[in-house]
């Protein structure tokens, strides 16, 4: 009742894009337990799934470089209409296809055009909706993304019905329909934002090039604002160590924990019942102004789950779903309020480029961490969970500078 309270405040494109958002998270809560191990089924090595997520950060880095540009140049819909098509039903038919690894770089260059839309969505879902409003805009849409992963054991049925390989096929091919139609559906439920129309007229005068020049303008003022560079540090740290947590967490657990294939799902399913108490009778409880100190919490917590899956031999269930509920628990509490930080700390006027020059960061920081990973877990299974424990305690240190008393860079906890 609550979560409807808060979406009944939300209007306009946020609304719409938060409608059809299910269309999305359901088919992909399926397929992405078992991306990982389908591509070993297929005969891709640790090493080489680690070299295909960072050549798909690669292109992500190209990408977000001219995000920017084409979200301003196209409108934000249309940005959002012709790169979504691309990066995601697109890819996920090839994904239904594979073969070997070929089909799977291919696959995951056309993914990695997912940044385009991925700017342009942001300002969709942010810019005609009121500063103080868009926590509750990206509570919504965890809330969204934890109802979506009580789906996922649904792929633990089809892979104890058809076997691995032919029941991911499936579930690649209900992702292709579910994508394509939220993405028809969502252009005709939307509008073009005021931010968006204008810099659609001024970029119309400008070329790629002076675009370019401008991004060196605001290159200045992000590097100006110290606030901004230490919390874009942290993002920077989580997605990072999330990356490593989606390609290995669950090869992990059937190759090295001997969990059985059909029992992964059920991973997911419960980490979205924890997640799910957490957002009816926790969150709404939460105050805006103690946001860094929630993420620190959700670090700490994250970092007990990483803990217990490196100690555990895996011949106990409970400890591992002891793990997947506190590693529910620290993301749900982490990743909402770090966006809200970084989506309040961007200026509006010029939200697409500054957003699109801090998400190349992000990727030349992050596009390492699948190689890293994959060499890593060669040498020992448990070592990329050792790396992802000390990226989020560098995360809590960073948090606790930002929160010291009569800090310079206090303002931020307003944001």
């Amino acid at each position: 009742m609550r979560k409807y309270v808060m979406f009944k405040k939300i209007t306009g494109n946020a609304r719409a894009c938060m409608i059809v958002e299910p269309l999305f998270i359901i088919p992909h809560s399926l397929f992405i337990t078992y991306a990982s191990v389908y591509m070993l089924a297929l005969g891709v090595t640790e090493t080489q799934i680690g070299f295909i997520a960072s050549l798909g950060l690669i292109v992500q880095i190209f990408t977000s470089l001219i995000s920017g540009f084409l979200t301003d140049r196209l409108g934000r819909r249309k940005a959002l209409l012709i790169f979504d098509l691309i990066s995601w039903p697109l890819a996920v038919l090839i994904w239904a296809v594979s073969q070997n690894i070929w089909f799977f770089i291919f696959a995951i260059i056309f993914n990695g055009f997912q940044k385009i839309p991925h700017t342009a969505w942001t300002c969709l879902l942010v810019e005609d909706t009121e500063p103080n409003k868009r926590s509750i805009v990206f509570t919504i849409l965890q809330f969204i993304g934890v109802v979506g992963g009580l789906f996922a054991p649904l792929g633990g049925l089809l892979v104890s019905h058809f076997t691995l390989i032919p029941a991911v096929r499936i579930m690649y091919v209900m992702a292709f329909i579910g994508m394509l139609t939220m993405i028809i559906s969502r252009h005709y439920m939307t509008h073009e934002t005021e931010i968006g129309i204008m810099k659609r007229q001024q970029s119309a005068q400008l070329s790629l090039k002076s675009t370019f020049s401008e991004y060196g303008t605001i290159l200045k003022k992000i590097t100006k604002n110290n606030g901004l560079l230490l919390i874009f540090a942290v993002y920077i740290l989580f997605n990072f160590q999330l990356i490593m947590q989606n390609t290995y967490l669950f090869v992990y657990l059937v190759e090295a924990l001997s969990v059985p294939e059909s029992t992964i799902s059920l991973f997911p399913a419960i980490s979205s019942v924890c997640m799910l108490i957490l957002l009816i009778f926790v969150i709404p409880r939460f105050k805006q102004e103690f946001n860094y100190y929630y993420m620190m919490v959700g670090f700490s917590l994250s970092i007990c789950a990483n803990l217990i899956l490196i100690l555990t031999n895996g011949k106990s269930m409970l400890t591992l779903i002891v793990s997947a509920i506190l590693s529910a628990a620290g993301m749900l509490l982490a990743n909402p309020y770090l966006e809200t930080a970084i989506a309040n700390a961007i200026e509006d006027e010029n939200r697409a480029n500054m957003f699109s020059i801090l998400q190349v960061f992000l990727l030349l920081f992050i596009s390492p961490a699948g190689i890293i990973g994959g060499l890593a877990y060669r040498m020992d299974p448990r070592i990329p969970f050792i790396v992802m424990i000390c990226a989020l305690m560098i995360n809590i240190g960073i948090l606790l500078y930002l929160t010291k008393p009569f800090s310079q860079k206090k303002r931020l906890l307003k944001a």
